[in-house]
């Protein structure tokens, strides 16, 4: 029976069966965002593998980069050859599994391996970032467009929630900070954190499947991803708003993934936040992520995803800006909880704005364009400035309010999308 023959409460039950296990891959994928990432690994490595030199900075920031610079270059052809052979299972099973092998043997990088550190965590960035082009093609097959914005909150919310519990799970391993004796802890919630991945995102393996694609003669995947990612770039003036957001998101995203990658060393250095202090700032910015994700994705579906990535870019613009001003832990953890339910919010919204706008037959490879040459690339400029003008200056809260200009141009360049019609119309 087909599945539009189904009875209504049936159909009802198995979409969302599917929508739970597909935002429990964001509740896995988190594990890696938040320890390797965010808290645990970042400082890791700049203080114990870098040696706590003043290029710990700029050392991160080159790895960052270079991770989301070949994402960007493979994401768009991956997610054509996945369009064309209807196999993102299989890419995202491969990119998953990479992820979780590579955030596993972090638990061997010692003192003084500053190019294994850094060979491994790129890896393991890549896998993670490359699976969430497939991850979020789902997205459009699971529900309406009268719903990308509620369905994506979950997702977002989801993760948090993946979060805050890795943070919980890990947090007694980071009490004993980065002393020699507690060093084998800090580099066993590195292993939690894979394991968590494993066991969350194995269950939409087993239950989601591929669509079977019969040929006549096998095609090249790789050649067939190439030739669709030059169509789309040479018809891209036929999706004008699609071109439109892509650019908007890449600029403002750069900011947002650049707070991600430097938050917690930021607390470290030019607020003097202890270790243990530091996972409690990410749990807390974890918790206000889960409400903002779920509260701005009701109100997504209620005034729009445009609307909604314009209100949170403001907000935004105020944190950077007050984290450049802010002299108190205090203040700062008032600072993350804002943070937190804006991060939510603003990829939660984009998300379903890009779901929006994207034609329904190249959502694969347009999401290429979105998580690779727009998400990632973004990444690699704004990480790399960072770390770089803290290097030359010696100040952290100069890089910070570098990333203001990232939400100010991202924001009037999203003036220029249109929101009000269907995907189909925008093209033009």
């Amino acid at each position: 029976m087909e599945p539009n023959t189904l009875p209504s409460s049936r159909y009802r039950l198995v979409s969302r069966f599917q929508i739970f296990v597909w935002t429990l891959f964001d509740f896995a994928n988190t594990s890696f965002s938040v320890i390797v990432v965010a808290v645990g690994y970042s400082l890791y490595f700049k203080d114990v593998v870098a040696g706590g030199s003043g290029r710990g900075d700029f050392l991160w920031g080159i790895a960052v980069s270079i991770s989301m610079f070949i994402t960007a270059l493979i994401s768009p052809v991956l997610g054509a050859a996945a369009d064309f052979s209807s196999r993102r299972k299989r890419f995202l099973f491969g990119f998953t599994l990479a992820s979780i092998l590579c955030t596993a043997l972090l638990f061997f990088v010692q003192e003084g391996m500053i190019v294994t550190g850094m060979f491994l965590f790129i890896i393991a960035n890549i896998g993670f970032e490359g699976g969430l082009v497939f991850y979020d093609a789902f997205l459009p097959t699971l529900t309406t467009e009268r719903s990308y914005g509620r369905v994506s909150g979950y997702g977002f919310a989801m993760g948090y929630l993946g979060s805050l519990t890795t943070l919980i799970i890990a947090m007694p391993l980071y009490a004993g900070g980065f002393t020699a004796e507690n060093l084998p802890n800090v580099r066993t919630s590195f292993l939690i954190a894979a394991v968590i991945f494993l066991s969350f995102s194995s269950p939409l393996f087993f239950f989601f499947r591929d669509h079977k694609v019969t040929f006549e003669r096998k095609p090249s995947y790789l050649v067939a991803g190439i030739q669709r990612v030059r169509e789309t770039i040479g018809h891209l003036k036929n999706y004008k708003n699609v071109a439109r957001f892509l650019l908007a998101f890449f600029i403002y995203n750069d900011g947002i993934l650049t707070v991600i990658s430097f938050a917690s060393i930021f607390a470290q250095q030019s607020l003097n936040f202890t270790l243990k202090e530091i996972i409690f700032l990410f749990a807390t910015v974890q918790g206000s992520g889960i409400v903002g994700s779920i509260v701005f994705g009701v109100v997504t579906d209620k005034i729009g995803p445009k609307k909604t990535i314009n209100i949170n870019l403001i907000l935004w613009l105020i944190i950077v800006t007050s984290s450049f001003f802010v002299q108190s832990k205090e203040a700062f953890f008032i600072i993350a909880i804002f943070a937190g339910s804006s991060l939510g919010a603003s990829q939660s919204a984009s998300r379903s704005l890009m779901a929006l706008l994207t034609p329904k037959e190249r959502e694969a490879e347009f999401f290429g364009f979105y998580d690779g040459l727009c998400g990632k690339a973004s990444a690699v400029i704004g990480t790399f400035v960072f770390g770089l003008i803290s290097y030359a200056t010696g100040s952290q809260r100069m890089a910070i309010i570098s990333v203001a200009l990232f939400f100010i141009v991202g924001f009037i360049l999203l003036q220029r999308v249109d929101d009000t019609r269907s995907a189909h119309a925008l093209q033009n």
